[in-house]
């Protein structure tokens, strides 16, 4: 067990550090109360070695608690980080790209900012690991994911879908400047092939978007952005 301070600390003292600890200690200046003051129910008559003993003990042990619930809260943090996180690319999961969604959206209808969401499927991912394995196809999902976050702004957010599916958050951005941004992105994702052991593939992405509007709820927009790029990727495949 920790005891805290020497022995022979004063009763004032113990009280005013334990008022300190509490975050209750007396002003800068402030009078000092007497001795006498009660402090644990107990006056300093009362102080006896063995009671000012227990008392330090039981000084030391909240400032364990104290810590231990630090730590607790930080580990907390950290396992709700990890659950926001796709299991397989460092982007956040639907989950958490569907909550920050929401979010975005509040500001955007608060403020009067434009926003939108982009929406990207890529092309093939079942050939992929038909031909070559799931360790490649997993490669290729990761070579999209690094490829999309690397090609947006700090403001923007990047989230895999699930599957083969990808969304990313644009602030600042209608509908007009969305499909511009999406088709600056499908061109960072298909720029280069993907290389895999001794094989090399081409990345093919199809992609939708849909405006955050007052009268659209977050799983609504995800739902339009996804027709939207089922749509293009419809007429890519009939052209």
């Amino acid at each position: 067990m920790k005891i805290f301070g020497a022995r022979n600390e004063t009763f004032s003292t113990m009280r005013r550090r334990a008022l300190e600890q509490a975050g209750s200690a007396a002003r800068p200046g402030a009078a000092r109360q007497p001795d006498t003051t009660e402090f644990l129910g107990l006056t300093e008559p009362d102080m006896t070695p063995a009671v000012r003993t227990a008392v330090q003990t039981l000084l030391g042990e909240i400032d364990d608690l104290r810590g231990e619930v630090s730590r607790l809260k930080a580990r907390l943090q950290e396992v709700e980080g990890l659950a926001d996180r796709d299991a397989l690319t460092p982007l956040l999961n639907r989950r958490a790209l569907v909550r920050e969604l929401g979010r975005v959206r509040a500001f955007a209808l608060r403020y009067g900012s434009a926003a939108s969401l982009a929406y990207f499927d890529l092309d093939d991912l079942k050939g992929v690991n038909d031909r070559f394995g799931h360790a490649a196809g997993d490669a290729a999902l990761k070579a999209v994911a690094e490829r999309l976050a690397a090609n947006v702004r700090d403001s923007d957010v990047v989230g895999r879908m699930g599957g083969d599916e990808f969304a990313v958050i644009l602030v600042q951005a209608d509908a007009a400047t969305a499909e511009a941004k999406a088709a600056a992105l499908a061109r960072a994702v298909e720029r280069e092939p993907l290389q895999f052991g001794d094989w090399s593939a081409p990345l093919r992405v199809a992609y939708g978007v849909c405006e955050i509007t007052q009268d659209l709820e977050p799983e609504t927009i995800v739902a339009r952005a996804d027709a939207a790029m089922y749509v293009r990727k419809r007429a890519r495949r009939a052209g």
